[in-house]
């Protein structure tokens, strides 16, 4: 639907304006009708691309799992609250409170000459008041156009991490914070923060109509840490956000306007401030390029701005030279300049020896380096680098036991398990109690397929280190392995001893109740892992499949519903819905589950099986032959395929396809004695009663007890012997009775 002004939705909210428009969608300004004075809000309609049933079906939760989160998250003041959500004429709509005031953008960034024409590529906020400079009771603009005093960044900040505190005490990620999306209310002057990354996410999912394979990264350049980018985002990739905005407005410069050290790939930024020591070293840790060094949350990061000291009068701005990295970094010597050091220091007098010591602690220095950047390379799966970085650093510190560690988790990420495993010998011949070591080198032996020598691994690793949850885990999935169920259960109860609410160990665990055929105990264990992560397809897959086996076929589905709601392409999870709904006869929506299966799986010929067997039912009988032969080309002996293609084409008088299929069975199966029955159905049809007979017959052979067959065999002696005789054959039967 193209809403127009004056347009009314969901039977209440009249159009007065658009906000905004882009690729998730349109936002405007509407008034509902239902309450006095005609409150003002803000409505969101996402609009699919793709209206088959099961895109809308995906939208409809991803929808209601994020307004959901909307409708929790707008319990804070300063977070719009969310007043409905609704569906109409397959669109989506959003319904939150509209905050009147201008965005931060206004009070940070220098004054902008007036729009010329041209593209504007830019998102309007969603909030929007009339942009002006004035009525700013705490940030006025500075010299520079938008910079401002440290203190007041301090405080700006503060208020901005308090809110957030509260997101990420639900375990939200924003993850498209940036000045446009924080307004000041006009009312009593307080920030509020808007337009959650996570709608947008599900909004792209819904505008693509359902092809979540695509990797849209959710965020604003600049404001945007690299893990994001990489589709990773963090607690701390928030934090990255807001360590930008308070740099900017120290700065009077927009992000992207700060240079990249290339080396560390840190911002270079404090020789743009006047900033003291302290208030820098925090905003550089809230920047870090490597997400695991900067603050984890935001209760940390407002913690770091509470406990600094009260802010001297007298700020420095600090040289450019400073800003490629932390201010606390000591300086690195050139060769040069340490053999000057060394000198000055009388070192070179004391001899060899002493001077070798020396030069091998800066290499020490120049590894440990590189074992770091290594780590950081590897989190942020950028494999080649990570392994140069830590190939380098065995090269200088060849007794580096964490650097062969590092290498082995990076050559085990690269599936190259024999020389991971190397690594990881090298590391425990350096350190022997090296647990980490131990557990790599069971991973990558049971990536090997050595399994035994996998536990023994585990079991050194656990002599060194008894709390492990990681060893713990991967000893009882070895134990799976080698089904050695009871021993695995053990397993994940120890870790389960460790980290009561680790979903995985609990998933892990009902796998191996599942395989005891413990069917309920299995379910149990897939109910806690659903707990503590209800995001977690496999747990509800595999939950399903329990269900399954308890015959509770309706549970079944709402499992698998929860599966491909996390996991739209989650093709296993299709497949076995289409299952439990063919066992509760409900043909259309398991014909509907299996061309999911088939959408994301091609190749899956019992996929294909079952879309025919669903379509066969619905007496689709066309489009069942199409689904039967897909699978009989994907596996050239699918007898039981072959067989009902024959009966679909029986259903379709097309007895000569039938008997042809039937023979293709029999090749297969010659004692198939449907299909025996089933071709002697089609020769009746086609007037060939003595072929039909003796291929029920043939089916008594098989199954003496066939009472269809012995019905069936005689009617066709009955209907031969109604046949009227050719001349030459009532000559021979003269001349038999003669």
């Amino acid at each position: 639907m193209n809403l127009g002004l004056g347009q009314t939705i969901g039977g209440r909210y009249t159009i007065i304006s658009q906000l905004g428009q882009g690729g998730f969608g349109r936002t405007f300004v509407a008034q509902d009708q239902h309450l006095p004075d005609h409150q003002q809000c803000v409505v969101k309609q996402l609009k699919p691309q793709a209206t088959d049933p099961f895109t809308l079906q995906t939208a409809r939760r991803l929808f209601d799992t994020e307004a959901k989160v909307l409708h929790r998250l707008g319990s804070h003041d300063q977070i719009p609250q969310l007043f409905a959500y609704f569906e109409e004429n397959q669109e989506f709509y959003l319904v939150q409170e509209f905050i009147e005031g201008d965005d931060l953008s206004q009070e940070l960034t220098p004054p902008t000459p007036p729009y010329q024409g041209g593209a504007n590529t830019g998102n309007p906020s969603l909030y929007q008041g009339k942009a002006s400079a004035g009525n700013l009771p705490l940030y006025q603009r500075g010299a520079r156009g938008g910079q401002l005093s440290e203190d007041k960044v301090i405080s700006l900040l503060k208020e901005i991490l308090e809110i957030l505190d509260f997101v990420h005490q639900q375990n939200v990620i924003h993850r498209d914070i940036n000045p446009r999306n924080i307004i000041r209310r006009k009312q009593d002057g307080k920030l509020v923060l808007i337009d959650f990354g996570a709608v947008k996410q599900v909004s792209t999912q819904v505008v693509q109509g359902g092809r979540t394979n695509i990797t849209i990264a959710i965020g604003t350049p600049g404001y945007l840490p690299s893990e994001q980018a990489n589709s990773n985002p963090k607690l701390s990739s928030d934090i990255y956000a807001v360590g930008m905005v308070g740099i900017q407005a120290l700065a009077g410069i927009s992000p992207e306007q700060l240079p990249i050290n290339p080396d560390t790939g840190e911002i270079s930024w404090q020789d743009k401030a006047s900033v003291s020591l302290e208030f820098a070293e925090v905003l550089d840790k809230m920047v870090r390029y490597d997400f695991r060094q900067r603050y984890q949350s935001a209760a940390l990061a407002l913690q770091a701005l509470n406990e600094l000291k009260t802010i001297s009068k007298s700020t420095v701005s600090l040289p450019a030279a400073a800003s490629s990295k932390p201010i606390i970094a000591k300086p690195k010597l050139s060769k040069s300049l340490l053999y000057k050091v060394l000198i000055s220091m009388g070192v070179l007098s004391l001899g060899l020896a002493a001077t070798v010591l020396i030069v091998n602690l800066v290499k020490s220095s120049n590894a440990t380096d590189l074992y770091k950047r290594g780590d950081t390379f590897l989190e942020l799966k950028r494999y080649d680098d990570a392994l140069a970085s830590y190939n380098r650093a065995v090269e200088l510190k060849p007794e580096y036991a964490a650097a062969w560690n590092g290498k082995g988790n990076t050559l085990l990420a690269l599936k190259r398990y024999e020389e991971a495993r190397n690594a990881y010998d090298k590391a425990i011949q350096i350190q022997p109690d090296y647990a980490e070591a131990w557990i790599g080198r069971g991973n990558a032996l049971d990536s090997l397929q050595q399994y035994k020598e996998a536990i023994n691994s585990f079991d050194r690793a656990l002599e060194f280190k008894s709390d492990s949850l990681e060893a713990w885990n991967n000893k009882g999935n070895v134990q799976i392995k080698l089904q050695k169920y009871s021993d695995a259960i053990a397993s994940f109860d120890k870790a389960i001893e460790l980290q009561p609410n680790y979903a995985p160990t609990w998933n892990h665990r009902g796998w191996a109740l599942h395989n005891l055929r413990q069917y309920e105990e299995a379910v149990k264990s897939y109910n806690k892992a659903v707990e503590y992560q209800p995001d977690f397809p496999n747990a509800w897959y595999q939950r399903g499949n329990a269900l399954i086996n308890l015959q509770k076929y309706q549970e079944a589905v709402e499992s698998y519903d929860k599966a491909v709601q996390f996991q739209p392409n989650f093709y296993k999870a299709w497949y076995s819905r289409g299952s439990a709904l063919l066992n509760l006869r409900q043909y259309e929506q398991a014909f509907a589950s299996f061309d999911q299966a088939v959408k994301f799986n091609p190749d899956d010929s019992e996929a294909w099986y079952n879309r025919g067997w669903s379509l066969h039912q619905l007496q689709r009988y066309q489009e069942a032959v199409a689904s039967y032969n897909k699978a009989i080309q994907l596996r050239k002996k699918f007898y039981q395929a072959q067989y009902n293609l024959g009966n679909v084409f029986y259903k379709l008088k097309r007895y000569q396809d039938a008997f042809v299929s039937y023979n293709k069975v029999l090749e297969i199966q010659p004692n198939h004695y449907e299909a025996w029955y089933s071709r002697g159905n089609a020769l009746v049809n086609l007037k060939r009663y003595q072929d039909a007979i003796d291929s029920y017959n043939k089916a008594l052979q098989y199954k003496p007890d066939y009472q269809a067959a012995k019905d069936a065999r005689n009617q066709a002696e009955s209907q031969l012997d109604s046949v009227p005789k050719k001349p030459e054959e009532q000559k021979q039967q003269g001349e038999a009775k003669n």
